[in-house]
């Protein structure tokens, strides 16, 4: 099992940026997919980045050029950094990794761009 937890979200205003972070802990050796999420309210869940253990990191193309996914396997961790943020990027965000022992989900925390 892989317990992750989000943290770093808050309210910004348009322009500024924000650091998510998504503290794994368990078998995180068996991970092989790290993405992260976001969820706006009446919408789909929709997938923001994908960073696999081989091959390209890509995002979608709403972020593209704003979004930046790393991670720290020192501390386990993984990061969404965004920058220039719009009102539009309002949502919960969640991190989701993927491995040889399942699907695993953060709690999911809340980032709102408003003036």
């Amino acid at each position: 099992q892989v317990q992750l937890v989000e943290s770093g979200g808050g309210l910004v205003l348009p322009g500024e940026s924000l650091r998510l972070s998504c503290a794994a802990s368990g078998s995180t050796d068996s991970i092989y997919v790290w993405e992260w999420y976001r969820q706006a309210p009446g919408k789909q869940r929709e997938l923001v980045a994908h960073m696999p253990s081989t091959g390209r990191t890509t995002y979608a193309d709403s972020v593209k050029g704003r979004f930046t996914i790393s991670r720290d396997n020192a501390i386990n961790t993984l990061y969404l950094e965004m920058n220039n943020l719009k009102p539009e990027d309002t949502a919960t965000y969640y991190c989701f990794q993927a491995g040889s022992r399942g699907n695993f989900w953060g709690q999911g925390t809340q980032v709102t761009v408003s003036s």
